[in-house]
């Protein structure tokens, strides 16, 4: 069954990945490196890396189902399937050199409520601690997916993030109260109004703060993160790899 959409034609690419020609030609070249591509006992892929990758980032941009994915690609159901759970934690988000973070939380609503919980915008979600580099705006960090009920305290420790940022300074919102981050300042009881040199300070330190919201906004241009249907770790690792692939994006 031949395919509509393939990794030949440079015209799909951005479209159904976020990504340019040349970004998505690293990108490949990366998992190649991985050994995303290496012969494994059994029936071989019937995609060549290149469609595989569309197909999982198609996937994660486009949220279609697995019934409308798969007739594009020109594979099965299942055969859809099997690549996403086989290539998506390969797309996983590397580490990076830091320096000065920004860290804040955000809600994918997901259809598993076995790790989702109602949050407050009455949706079954899971929360994600997402830190970003202050300078670049690239993506350092993803936490481990908690309960979309979990305040932004709790799940700065609880994901795992606080641990992997260890005493990197990093940059949050009046969410972290108590956590050793640097927020912006709050009136003392009693205190009608903060010095103006405070006031700068917030000032701002919303400006660049703002910068993760805006991560937020270009992540979420892949649909799947607007609902998500996956089960189990699936959220975790597009979370990740849509990381990556928003990175790539941006450094071109």
């Amino acid at each position: 069954m031949a395919g509509v959409i393939t990794a030949s034609e440079s015209s799909w690419i951005a479209p159904f990945s976020g990504l340019s020609p040349r970004a998505f030609g690293k990108l490949v070249t990366v998992l190649r490196r991985q050994g995303a591509d290496a012969i494994r006992k059994g029936r071989p892929w019937s995609l060549p890396l290149e469609d595989r990758a569309l197909l999982v980032a198609a996937y994660w941009r486009t949220n279609l189902t697995m019934r409308q994915l798969a007739p594009l690609f020109g594979v099965s159901k299942s055969g859809a399937d099997r690549i996403i759970d086989h290539l998506g934690p390969m797309l996983a988000l590397q580490p990076r050199r830091r320096f000065v973070l920004i860290v804040d939380g955000t809600l994918v609503p997901t259809r598993d409520h076995n790790i989702a919980e109602r949050s407050k915008n009455y949706r079954y979600s899971t929360h994600h601690q997402v830190v970003i580099d202050a300078d670049t705006r690239l993506v350092v960090l993803v936490g481990r997916p908690l309960a979309g009920n979990r305040n932004d305290c709790k799940a700065w420790e609880e994901s795992g993030a606080k641990a992997s940022v260890g005493k990197t300074l990093t940059i949050a919102d009046r969410g972290y109260p108590g956590t050793g981050l640097v927020i912006p300042h709050r009136r003392q009881r009693g205190q009608a109004e903060l010095p103006d040199w405070k006031e700068d300070h917030n000032r701002s330190h919303k400006q660049v703060r703002a910068r993760v919201e805006h991560v937020f906004a270009r992540m979420k241009t892949w649909k799947i993160l607007r609902d998500c249907r996956l089960r189990g770790d699936g959220v975790h690792h597009a979370m990740l790899g849509i990381a990556r692939l928003h990175n790539l994006a941006l450094a071109g």
